[in-house]
């Protein structure tokens, strides 16, 4: 097995590393039995141009990367979980960024499938508190929750910085117009929807703004983590009581954030805070789903003979609570 170390540029997760490693995790049949002395050993990193064969902890002194954390996915598991660095532990929470969209993604479907959300309509149909802003480009294809997920719904705005602790944090409209202090530009539709595909942390506040909308709650609420996801959050800031857990973010010369970290307040592109094992016990639900072992998850639909399979994801617990508020609950 090969590990990847690598250094992040995203000022919303400061420097760290936070890895899910997945092997066989659908169809693969047996190979070996992974250990963590795999990853800690024969990693391949560039400097200054140059490849180097390292240990883990070689490699984290030499990209100023103060702390990893890792899980392991193997047959429908967690076999390990390791933190590296001082004052981490697998339990210890990073900041997600980018997926957290995977995370808003699966709490959107979840709400498709229980028809309180469609994937080819308007998207301006369902929002109540704002509106996509239309112009030539959207006039006769509208933006859908389909485009948005799948990063074709002509949207702008890449993606966000975050912000420094303890400054003033825009309100969900605020970022989607881009008024002050909301430091993004205004969200808007930027090419035709479906010509093309086009990153976009823009359209998935959009999703958030559908999910708000549609359970009339923001998203720390609504997208209450499930019994998998015990050590998530979408809460932002992080609050004292869970901060003491956290990764402290840093800049690439190993110099730490002012604060301890950026706060994201666009929750659905880079809000989650999270771990590897909880975002790896996600992908196992996925996989579950994928092999038809998770009612709750996911729903399989085909898409005709002999073509691939098309899946509509549920993001539910395998242990449903009563306690989990929707989307999560079923």
């Amino acid at each position: 097995m090969s590990g990847i170390l690598r250094r992040s540029s995203d000022l919303c997760r400061g420097l760290f590393v936070l890895i899910v490693i997945a092997t066989r995790l659908f169809l693969s049949p047996p190979v070996f039995a992974a250990v963590p002395s795999d990853i800690e050993s024969n990693l391949s990193i560039t400097i200054g141009g140059a490849e180097k064969q390292v240990s883990l902890a070689e490699a984290m002194a030499a990209l100023n990367i103060p702390a990893v954390s890792i899980a392991h996915i193997d047959q429908d598991r967690i076999a390990f979980a390791r933190a590296y660095g001082d004052g981490v532990t697998p339990d210890t929470l990073f900041q997600a960024a980018s997926l957290s969209k995977f995370v808003a993604a699966v709490g959107a479907m979840r709400l498709v499938d229980q028809k309180r959300l469609s994937l080819d309509t308007d998207v301006n149909a369902a929002l109540t508190s704002w509106k996509v802003p239309t112009d030539s480009f959207d006039k006769d294809l509208p933006a859908t929750l389909r485009g948005l997920l799948r990063m074709t719904g002509g949207i702008g705005v890449p993606g966000f910085i975050g912000y420094e602790f303890g400054v003033p944090l825009p309100t969900l409209t605020q970022i989607l117009n881009g008024a002050p202090p909301a430091n993004s530009p205004p969200i808007t539709v930027i090419a035709v929807p479906g010509s093309a595909y086009h990153y976009s942390g823009g359209g998935y506040e959009i999703i958030e703004a559908l999910i708000v909308d549609t359970l009339h709650a923001p998203v720390p609420e609504a997208m209450d983590a499930p019994a998998e996801m015990a050590h998530s959050t979408f809460a932002q800031p992080l609050p004292p009581e869970l901060a003491g857990d956290a990764a402290r973010g840093h800049y690439g010369d190993g110099k730490e954030l002012p604060g301890g970290f950026r706060v994201c307040p666009e929750h659905a592109a880079a809000g989650l805070w999270s771990t590897p094992s909880d975002l790896g016990n996600l992908l196992l639900l996925v996989g579950r789903a994928w092999r038809g072992e998770s009612r709750l998850f996911l729903a399989r639909r085909r898409a005709g003979r002999g073509k691939p399979r098309k899946m509509a994801v549920l993001m539910g617990s395998e242990r449903p609570s009563a306690t989990l508020p929707a989307p999560w609950s079923s």
